[in-house]
C-alpha cells in the first residue's frame, strides 16, 4: 500500500511552490486534500496490523460460536493454563489482553504512518490551532521591522578594481558605521528636520518612496554636492525608466564643482555639469583693445576661422562699434469687458500722463530698472503694452517683469481701470525667444553696429580672395538669398555660431540666441579698394550679472574680457560689443572661405585654417623684419 500510495503523495505539489510550511499561505481546501492520502495510508496500515496481529482473537471468537466442543489448540501461542470453561476455548482475560495488544500495535503503527507520509500537516495543524489556545500559553514571535537595504550610492569608474573603500560604500555605509535603519527610523528622523543624519542608503530609498522629494534633496540635506550624488542613484534605480541604472555609473562628472552657485539660481534636479570645450579666438582690437574671445563650441574650425577674421580685422586697425539701442522689452496683455474699454487704456496709456503714471510706478520697483516708454497694440477688447526699460549690467528679464507687475497694479488701483483682467504677464509682444520681426525693427537688449575695414593687401594676403569676389559673394548669399528664403534678421552668414558659443562660455541664456542673432552683414569696396564690411545686431540680450553669470568659470570667461559684474550698464554694453566684433570676424573669414571654395576643405580639417593663419603670422614677420 505505502509503495501504492507514495507516488500519488509525491505528485502534489511541494510547499516550495506554493508557500513556507509554517505560514498558513496554503488554503484551507489544500491542506484536506493533502490529508486525505496521509489518512489513507494509515488506516490501510492499521488493518493490516490487525490482521497480522491477532489472528487468534478472530478465530477464537468465531470458534465460540460453531465449534463449543473442541478439544484440539491449533495456536501453540495459546496457553493452556489460561483456558476456563470449555476444553480449548480461549478464556476472557486471553481476549482483554489480546484486544488491548492490538489497540497498542495499531495506535502505534498509525501514527509511524502518518508521520512518515504527511509530517508537514502537523506543522499546519498546529498553527491553525495556535491562535485558539489561551493567550498566556502562546510564545510571542518578535515582531518583524522594515529596514533599508544597502544600495552602493558611488559613482566607480568603470573598468577600475574596486577598493575597501568602495567595497564599505558599496554596503551602504557611506561615511556612517550604523547600521541600515528602520523604515520607521528614517521617516522620524526626516520628520525632525535631521534627515542629513542618514546615510546614502536610506536617503535613496527614502526619496524612491517619495518620502523626501526628489527636487529638495538640497534643501533637506543642507549639502548640494551630496544631494546631487543621492539624485544619481535615484535616477539609477527608478523602476520602469529607460536605460535603468546607467547614470550613476557614467562619466558625466559631478565632483569638485560648486553646486551651491546652482541650487535657486541656475538649474534644479541637479545631475552634474556638462563640461563643453572653452577656446579662444584672437586677440581682436575693439574700439582700441585688444581682447580674447572665449568661444565655448564643439563645432571644429569655427574657433579657427574665427581667429583667421580676427587677424584680418586687426590688418585694418581693428573693429569700431556703435550702440544703437539699450533697452530689454517686456509686454503684457490685459483685457476688458468690451473694445470701447480697451480703447480708452490705450489712449490713456499713450498720453503723455499715462506714460508718467506708468513710469513712476515702474521704477520705483528696483534701483537699476528705468522705464524708456510704453508701446500698445489694440486687437479687439485685449490691450498690448509692450513695456521698454534699462535695466543696468543684468540681462533684466526678472527686472522688468517685477516692474510691469506694479505698473499694471497701479493702472488698475490708482487710475480708473479696475474692471482691467491680466491675461498674461507675458503676450509674446515681447518678444522672448521667438523669431520676430519686432526685434528686429525696434530693437530688444543691446543694439550694436560694428564696422571695419581691411586692407586689400590683407584681404588677398590673409583671406586668399578678392575685394570684389567678396562684396559679390555677400550680395548674392546674405542679400538676395536669405531675401528670397523670406528671411527675417537672418541677412548673414553664421552670425548665430559665434553668438552661440560666446553665449556659452560667457554664461548667457542659450535660448536668447534665437533674438540676439539677428544680424545684417554689409560689405561693400572703398575708393582706395579696401573692404568696408559691418555687422547691424538691433537685439543682443546678454548681461554680466545674475543668471549663469554667478557661476565661477562663466564669470571667469568675462574677466577674460573684461566685463565682470556691475558697472553702471557698461560691462553688458562691452560684452554686447564684444559679441558683435566675434561675429564681424566670422562673417569675414567664412565668406571669404565660400568665395575661394575653401569651406569644405576647412569643415573636413580644421588644421587647414591654422595652416593659414601660421602662414600669415610668418608672413606678418618677415614684412616686420624687412622693416
Amino acid at each position: 500500500m505505502g509503495r501504492v500510495m507514495r507516488p500519488w503523495i509525491q505528485s502534489w505539489p511541494s510547499e516550495d511552490r506554493v508557500g513556507t510550511p509554517m505560514q498558513s499561505t496554503d488554503a484551507p481546501s489544500w491542506q484536506a486534500r493533502r490529508s486525505i492520502p496521509a489518512l489513507a495510508v494509515g488506516a490501510a496500515v492499521c488493518l493490516a496490523a490487525t490482521m497480522i496481529t491477532v489472528p487468534r482473537t478472530v478465530l477464537a471468537t468465531a470458534s465460540n460460536v460453531q465449534q463449543r466442543n473442541m478439544t484440539t489448540m491449533p495456536y501453540p501461542l495459546m496457553d493452556p493454563s489460561m483456558s476456563m470453561g470449555y476444553p480449548g476455548q480461549p478464556s476472557k482475560m486471553t481476549n482483554i489482553l489480546y484486544g488491548l495488544n492490538t489497540l497498542i500495535l495499531t495506535a502505534f503503527l498509525g501514527m509511524a504512518a502518518v508521520m512518515i507520509y504527511a509530517p508537514k500537516q502537523f506543522s499546519i495543524v498546529m498553527n491553525k490551532l495556535a491562535p485558539q489556545l489561551p493567550s498566556e500559553k502562546i510564545v510571542e514571535v518578535e515582531k518583524t521591522v522594515e529596514r533599508i537595504k544597502p544600495v552602493n550610492c558611488t559613482c566607480q569608474d568603470r573598468g577600475k578594481a574596486i577598493t575597501a573603500d568602495q567595497e564599505e560604500a558599496s554596503q551602504g555605509y557611506i561615511g556612517d558605521k550604523h547600521p541600515p535603519s528602520t523604515f520607521d527610523e528614517c521617516v522620524k528622523l526626516h520628520e525632525e528636520k535631521r534627515a542629513h543624519e542618514l546615510n546614502d542608503s536610506e536617503l535613496v530609498e527614502m526619496t524612491l518612496r517619495g518620502i523626501i522629494p526628489f527636487h529638495a534633496l538640497e534643501k533637506t540635506l543642507a549639502d548640494p554636492t551630496r544631494a546631487v550624488r543621492i539624485r544619481r542613484a535615484v535616477v539609477s534605480r527608478t523602476p520602469g525608466v529607460h536605460h535603468e541604472s546607467t547614470l550613476e555609473g557614467s562619466l558625466l562628472p559631478f565632483e569638485d564643482y560648486d553646486f551651491g552657485r546652482v541650487f535657486g539660481s541656475c538649474a534644479e534636479n541637479v545631475i552634474g555639469y556638462m563640461p563643453i570645450p572653452v577656446g579662444v579666438a584672437g586677440p581682436i582690437i575693439i574700439d582700441g583693445v585688444s581682447v580674447f574671445l572665449p568661444m565655448s563650441t564643439t563645432e571644429g574650425a569655427l574657433i579657427a576661422s574665427t581667429s583667421r577674421g580676427a587677424k584680418a580685422l586687426n590688418g585694418g586697425g581693428g573693429v569700431t562699434t556703435v550702440v544703437t539701442g539699450n533697452g530689454m522689452t517686456r509686454a503684457p496683455v490685459v483685457s476688458f469687458a468690451d473694445v470701447k474699454r480697451a480703447g480708452a487704456a490705450k489712449d490713456f496709456i499713450d498720453s503723455p500722463e499715462g506714460q508718467e503714471v506708468v513710469k513712476k510706478a515702474f521704477d520705483s520697483t528696483s534701483r537699476f530698472g528705468r522705464l524708456q516708454r510704453v508701446t500698445t497694440k489694440l486687437a479687439g477688447s485685449s490691450l498690448y503694452l509692450r513695456f521698454k526699460a534699462t535695466t543696468g549690467d543684468a540681462m533684466g528679464m526678472n527686472m522688468i517683469s517685477k516692474g510691469v507687475q506694479e505698473a499694471l497694479t497701479v493702472l488698475s488701483r490708482d487710475c480708473g481701470f479696475g474692471d482691467m483682467n491680466i491675461v498674461s504677464l507675458s503676450g509674446n509682444f515681447c518678444t522672448d525667444k521667438k523669431p520676430a520681426p519686432i526685434n528686429w525693427i525696434d530693437g530688444r537688449g543691446k543694439g550694436i553696429v560694428a564696422e571695419a575695414t581691411v586692407p586689400k593687401e590683407i584681404v588677398e594676403g590673409t583671406l586668399k580672395c578678392t575685394v570684389d569676389g567678396l562684396c559679390k559673394l555677400n550680395i548674392s548669399k546674405n542679400l538676395v538669398g536669405s531675401a528670397l528664403a523670406g528671411s527675417v534678421g537672418g541677412n548673414n552668414a553664421h552670425a548665430a555660431n559665434m553668438v552661440a558659443a560666446i553665449f556659452l562660455a560667457t554664461g548667457q541664456d542659450p535660448a536668447q540666441v534665437i533674438g540676439s542673432a539677428n544680424c545684417m552683414t554689409l560689405m561693400e569696396p572703398t575708393e582706395h579698394g579696401d573692404l568696408r564690411l559691418s555687422v547691424s545686431m538691433p537685439s543682443i540680450e546678454c548681461g554680466t550679472v545674475g543668471g549663469g553669470t554667478v557661476l565661477e568659470p562663466q564669470g571667469a570667461m568675462l574677466d577674460l574680457i573684461g566685463v565682470r559684474g556691475s558697472k553702471d550698464g557698461q560691462n553688458a554694453i562691452g560684452l554686447a560689443k564684444a559679441v558683435a566684433a566675434g561675429v564681424l570676424a566670422g562673417e569675414l573669414s567664412l565668406c571669404s572661405a565660400l568665395t575661394v571654395g575653401a569651406l569644405v576643405e576647412s569643415r573636413k580639417c580644421p588644421d587647414m585654417v591654422i595652416k593659414w593663419l601660421k602662414a600669415d603670422m610668418a608672413t606678418d614677420m618677415n614684412h616686420n623684419r624687412k622693416k
